[in-house]
């Protein structure tokens, strides 16, 4: 796996929720999504729903208004990382899913990786 995806997804991407979250809203980019649309699309819950759309939205992929939300990366920079996390998941699922479920080894360096997204987001 390419080493800026992998720290995108340990950044960005915080569970295979938040992923298919990513998904499901960047394959409709210009349809805003209230909450309970997506509650019913994921089969979730409205806590995790809300969870992910706010971990997403910190990461600079989606935005809110309205109580709607909307597929919306920040710059191009992150629009072309959610592309290759899609194209990474859709031909290596596992990969990408062991990614997000690894334990980090270091929590300070999950913490310091948290502030990368600043650098994608410009």
């Amino acid at each position: 796996m390419d080493p800026e995806l992998a720290a995108f997804i340990e950044a960005a991407i915080p569970s295979v929720w938040a992923l298919e979250a990513l998904i499901l809203l960047k394959r409709n980019p210009d349809l805003a999504w209230a909450t309970n649309d997506l509650v019913a699309e994921m089969r979730a819950s409205t806590t995790l729903v809300t969870d992910c759309i706010r971990v997403l939205q910190r990461a600079g992929l989606v935005i809110e208004q309205s109580g709607s939300v909307q597929y919306a990366p920040a710059s191009p920079a992150l629009a072309a990382l959610a592309d290759a996390l899609q194209g990474a998941y859709r031909e290596r699922p596992v990969a990408v899913v062991n990614r997000i479920t690894a334990r980090r080894s270091d929590p300070l360096k999950g913490f310091a990786d948290s502030f990368r997204l600043g650098g994608w987001k410009a």
